[in-house]
């Protein structure tokens, strides 16, 4: 498959597919390839059927494994073999909804102060408090982090975009503080080797091994965090497109899906049994709209880290 892989790596460069994306794609066709023992330009799309079905009961992957590799045979027979979409009638896969487990914040707290090191607590507090993937923490530049202005620039997050998030007083005493015991030349979070960035892997162990710790048993990996941000922030009262901006959305729908995991906005002197009607007066009990919080907002000049720590 050496020219089939050099055509199909090319393609996806000109389209500037991510280096993620591009592993993803070549690994599903060489597996398919490796299934049949064949060039996968000589087999039919039955063939690419039965190794989907294959996939997806025989070896029981995942949706999303199933999804990538569909979307890497569409990609490689359409647009790198140039055949007609028609001739690999893959049925659609409906993708399952599902919706995340958000932490309180006094599990974040435990959380955070069972991180084993300055290190790794900064990493998993930059986290939330910025709505950051895991991929783009480990990214972050010293010089990223902007303490005049109070934002952090996120650059090339996913989908090749930049944008800025917030930097809360909060966490920028928390990296103060990280900066003094580390030093850290180049990027932020750096692994054993300074001139290198954390690997991804690594900080989701951090993740693991603090919430083991901690006893916290709801919630998946570390992107829980990136949902706490969102949802936290909503029930602060930010307004969805604020959300949006500050955690990379192109659609505002996937913003919206906070909606439904935020915590009601109900009257903390009112318990759920008060909304019934009571039994002697029969009079139904409806709370008034909540209160709302003042919604968060950054502007200003520039400067770093490096310097705001010797202050």
């Amino acid at each position: 498959m050496g020219t089939l892989r050099t055509l199909m790596s090319d393609a996806m460069q000109l389209r500037r597919f991510s280096s993620k994306t591009q592993q993803a794609y070549l690994s599903a066709v060489a597996g398919l390839a490796k299934h049949y023992r064949q060039s996968p330009d000589h087999l039919t799309p039955a063939q690419v059927r039965d190794y989907l079905l294959h996939l997806t009961v025989e070896r029981g992957l995942s949706w999303s494994s199933c999804n990538v590799a569909v979307s890497a045979f569409r990609f490689f027979y359409v647009e790198v073999l140039g055949r007609d979409r028609a001739e690999l009638p893959i049925p659609p896969r409906q993708k399952p909804s599902k919706l995340p487990e958000i932490l309180s914040r006094q599990e974040l707290e435990r959380l955070f102060a069972c991180a084993p090191a300055p290190k790794h607590r900064a990493l998993l507090r930059t986290t939330y408090a910025a709505g950051l993937r895991v991929s783009e923490v480990v990214r972050l530049r010293v010089s990223d982090l902007d303490s005049e202005r109070m934002l952090i620039r996120v650059e090339q997050g996913k989908g090749m975009k930049d944008r800025y998030t917030l930097l809360s007083p909060q966490l920028l005493e928390e990296l103060r503080l990280y900066w003094r015991l580390y030093r850290p030349p180049l990027w932020l979070f750096p692994s054993t080797d300074p001139e290198r960035q954390l690997h991804i892997g690594r900080a989701q162990k951090v993740y693991y091994q603090a919430k083991a710790r901690a006893g916290i048993t709801k919630g998946g990996g570390i992107h829980t965090l990136r949902h706490c941000f969102a949802t936290h922030l909503l029930e602060a009262g930010v307004d969805l497109r604020t959300i949006q901006s500050l955690m990379g959305h192109t659609s505002i729908t996937t913003t919206m899906r906070y909606l439904q995991v935020r915590r009601q906005p109900l009257d903390s002197r009112r318990q759920l049994m008060d909304l019934l009607a009571s039994p002697e007066s029969g009079v139904p009990g409806f709370v008034g709209a909540p209160e709302h919080a003042t919604r968060a907002a950054t502007t200003g000049g520039s400067d770093r880290l490096t310097a705001a720590a010797e202050v």
